[in-house]
C-alpha cells in the first residue's frame, strides 16, 4: 500500500465522500452516512441490526461490490476497532463486531475471488474514485440510472476492479486493530480476516 492511499483512508471523513452519487446495490448511497452513524453510536441492538443491514445488503451483492463499497469499508474497519475495543463491556459492540468480522470476511473473499480473474489494473488512487468522470448525476433519477445500466461499459474496468482492490485497501490499513488483544471468542472470525488480507 503506497504511503499516499494509506494517509487518504486514514483521514477520510464521512462528510468528504458525495455518497448521493455513489452506486449500490440498491440505487444510491445517499443513506450511508446516517447508518453508519448509527453503528458508530451502538446505542441499541435493533437499530445496529437495521442499519447493518441495510449497508451491507447495499455494500455487496452476489460477490458483486459497488462504488459505495470501498469508502463504506473505510469507515465500517473503524467501527470494527471501536466494536472490539468494547466488545467485552458492551453486548451490542459484541453483537456488532462479530457480525462486522463476518462481513469484513466475504467482501476479502470477494476482492480474491476477482483477483483471481483477468482484469484490468486499479485506479493509481484511492481518491481517483471520485473523480467527475466516474461520479453518477447529482439528482438521483431512478429510470436515468437504469437506463445508464443499460450501457455496455456502465463501468470502465479500471474502476470496476478498483471497487474490490480499494475494499481490501480499506480492511488493510486498519489490519493493526485485529491484532490487538481482542476477546479470545473472536479469534476464529478475526483469524479469517486477517487470512483473506
Amino acid at each position: 500500500m503506497t504511503e499516499e492511499n494509506r494517509t487518504y483512508i486514514t483521514q477520510l471523513k464521512v462528510t468528504d465522500v458525495p455518497w448521493h452519487r455513489l452506486t449500490t446495490a440498491y440505487g444510491r448511497g445517499t443513506e450511508f452516512p446516517a447508518h453508519l452513524t448509527v453503528l458508530e453510536q451502538m446505542c441499541d441492538l435493533a437499530s445496529v441490526k437495521e442499519s447493518l443491514y441495510e449497508l451491507t445488503t447495499n455494500m455487496e451483492h452476489q460477490s458483486t461490490l459497488w462504488h459505495a463499497t470501498p469508502f463504506g469499508m473505510v469507515f465500517l474497519s473503524r467501527i470494527l476497532g471501536k466494536a472490539l475495543a468494547e466488545s467485552g463491556q458492551d453486548s451490542v459492540a459484541h453483537f456488532l463486531a462479530g457480525e462486522l468480522l463476518d462481513f469484513f470476511a466475504c467482501i476479502l473473499q470477494c476482492f480474491h475471488d476477482g483477483d483471481e480473474l483477468e482484469h484490468a489494473s486499479p485506479l493509481p488512487h484511492f481518491s481517483d474514485l471520485l473523480k467527475e468522470e466516474y461520479l453518477w448525476s447529482e439528482e438521483y433519477d431512478e429510470e436515468e440510472d437504469e437506463m445508464r445500466y443499460e450501457e455496455d461499459e456502465v463501468f470502465p474496468d479500471d474502476l470496476f476492479y478498483s471497487f474490490y482492490y480499494y475494499s481490501w485497501q480499506a480492511v488493510l490499513a486498519y489490519q493493526g486493530a485485529l491484532e490487538q488483544e481482542i476477546p479470545p471468542e473472536f479469534t476464529p472470525k478475526i483469524a479469517a480476516v486477517l487470512e483473506g488480507l
